[in-house]
């Protein structure tokens, strides 16, 4: 004797949904394992980002201490083509007299106001990091 339509239905709906909740379950994961490589991704993309901008904060330093330890006045401007693991960088070093004065107005001279740019691109756009230094010459 077959068994009762009612139970061939019921089994029939419990594989039905065993199949759809794999199907999500499946859907679930995936989203999941492109949300994680997303996630590896940026983290890659910071770790190179953060590296170079580490190697042009060198270059600055680098020039920095020339600078600071080079006697006579500094150059009004000058322009450096370093090749860094990263590409190109180009220093813009300029200079002049800072225009400091005291509190009797009084200007004080012998100090100069060095600013140093670092210019280069990170995946073609443009990228540029400045620092300023006051450097004392005697005249």
């Amino acid at each position: 004797m077959a068994p009762p339509r009612r139970i061939q239905h019921r089994a029939r709906l419990k594989s039905a949904f065993a199949l759809y909740e794999v199907l999500l379950g499946v859907a679930i994961f995936a989203i999941g394992v492109i949300a994680l490589g997303r996630a590896v991704e940026n983290c890659l993309n910071a770790s190179t980002i953060s590296a170079e901008e580490g190697a042009v904060r060198q270059i600055l330093s680098d020039r920095m201490a020339v600078v600071q330890a080079a006697p006579g006045v500094p150059d009004p401007e000058k322009e450096f083509k370093i090749n860094s693991n990263y590409g190109m960088v180009r220093l813009i070093q300029k200079s002049g007299p800072a225009g400091l004065t005291e509190e009797d107005k009084t200007l004080l001279s012998g100090i100069y106001l060095v600013m140093l740019t670092a210019q280069w691109q990170h995946a073609g756009v443009p990228q540029s990091k400045r620092i300023q230094l006051y450097v004392y010459r005697s005249e």
